[in-house]
């Protein structure tokens, strides 16, 4: 493990001011964050402690932790509820999963993702396919009197995968260098863009039919034609200009200089990627892969550590702070609504085999299949966020998910992200144990 320099925290200094100043100019706008970190710091260490006893991944503590801190209205406290909707606490755990894909990046190679590129589009493809295609069939005999926009929101929803989960416990269990974990990583890159653009399809088809025009093919194409050349242009440009640039910063010999491009190159990336409309961990992660080929350690002073090591302590702040903020948005009350139950059972099992298939069409040989399918079914913030763009689109004045549907879609999205981790460290141990 990383050894954590004291005087290293002070770079966690510009992001507090950076979250605080965007909190509000005034003491009392600040108090509430800082009773947060009080309360959901040690909740995230001794959550995740208490789970690695038991042989689970920290991260399952972290979103336990969370879904008991959000959820504790229903025994009567009501003193935390303010945490969902905390602008501050949002910015960090923003933060934190930005970093964490950096951080995978940064542990990843681009060489070795393009040598199971052709696995990583296949199971990306299928991972969109199918999932898409049994989220409607369940919407269509289920909900048999919704319409067709329904089914088809539905699926678009199951398309989701949420990397930051599997990419946690990739981290954890020191698998980032293997190539069920290229595969994933790959996956979930492709199945972001992918995902992408279903939404954005469906979404324009839904806003043309509630005013009586059509989604032109051309608008279709040319935002893949757009994400393909950010994707794409990013890494190329960036692994033949970043490593020369680099090289010119270090001439500065100012300690501390390379961990500042290297961070700020990631958020670089990061805006870039949201202003194609990609979410900003693809930027982020494609950073970490440029980052990755620069031979920092031929560049830094005596005495001066990596970017990576740099960045351990400010992700051991940030990272957990994500985990517990979805936790916390979970509501569990939707969890005991009898209308819901039967819906989010049958998505959720739809879900969980719809990419649990994916798996099985990675053209590699002696994978464990079992673990690439089990790493791209979380949903995530992914899936909330697709479920989140359904209840604003509308027809008729009406939204296309109705409260029920959307309550079911959040119980599908709890389930499949609670069980990953587990599942997903039983399959790697599983595969060890069986060679």
């Amino acid at each position: 493990m990383t050894k954590v320099c004291p005087r290293r925290i002070v770079w966690l200094i510009p992001i507090a001011s950076f979250v605080f100043l965007g909190a509000g100019d005034s003491e009392e706008s600040i108090k509430p964050l800082l009773l947060a970190l009080v309360i959901l710091l040690p909740a995230a260490k001794v959550s995740g402690w208490v789970l690695e006893k038991f042989g689970q991944p920290a991260v399952l503590g972290e979103l336990l932790a969370g879904m008991l801190l959000g959820n504790l209205s229903l025994v009567g406290f009501t003193g935390l509820d303010y945490l969902k909707s905390d602008a501050g606490l949002e910015i960090l755990a923003r933060l934190g999963v930005i970093l964490l894909l950096f951080e995978v990046g940064l542990d990843s190679s681009l060489t070795d993702l393009l040598k199971v590129g052709l696995s990583s589009l296949l199971v990306a493809i299928v991972g969109v396919i199918l999932p898409f295609g049994l989220g409607w069939l369940v919407s269509s005999l289920l909900l048999s009197e919704q319409s067709p926009y329904v089914h088809a929101f539905i699926g678009a929803t199951l398309c989701a995968t949420s990397v930051g989960i599997t990419a946690r416990v990739l981290q954890e269990s020191d698998r980032l260098k293997s190539r069920e974990a290229k595969i994933i990583l790959g996956a979930a890159v492709i199945d972001d863009v992918l995902g992408l653009v279903v939404l954005a399809v469906l979404s324009g088809i839904i806003m043309g039919a509630g005013t009586g025009t059509s989604a032109g093919a051309g608008s279709v194409i040319w935002l893949v034609v757009k994400v393909s050349i950010f994707l794409a242009g990013s890494l190329a440009l960036g692994v033949f200009f970043v490593p020369r640039i680099v090289r010119q910063v270090a001439k500065a010999k100012s300690k501390g200089m390379l961990f500042t491009f290297a961070l700020a190159f990631c958020f670089l990336l990061s805006y870039l990627s949201t202003v194609m409309g990609l979410a900003a961990i693809v930027g982020a992660f494609a950073a970490g892969l440029i980052l990755e080929a620069v031979p920092f350690q031929e560049l830094l002073q005596e005495d001066e550590h990596s970017p990576e090591e740099m960045l351990h302590p400010i992700s051991t702040f940030l990272v957990p702070l994500f985990f517990l903020y979805m936790g916390i948005q979970i509501e569990l009350a939707s969890l005991f609504r009898f209308e819901v139950i039967g819906l989010a059972l049958a998505l959720t099992i739809v879900a969980i085999i719809g990419k649990q298939v994916c798996g099985l069409v990675a053209v590699e040989k002696g994978l464990n299949r079992l673990a690439i399918g089990l790493g791209m079914v979380p949903r995530g913030e992914v899936g909330l966020i697709f479920a989140g763009v359904g209840l604003k689109l509308n027809i008729g004045g009406r939204p296309i998910l109705s409260e029920n549907v959307f309550a079911a879609i959040l119980v599908m999205v709890i389930i499949t992200t609670l069980l990953t981790p587990p599942l997903l460290q039983w399959s790697f141990s599983r595969h060890d144990t069986s060679r």
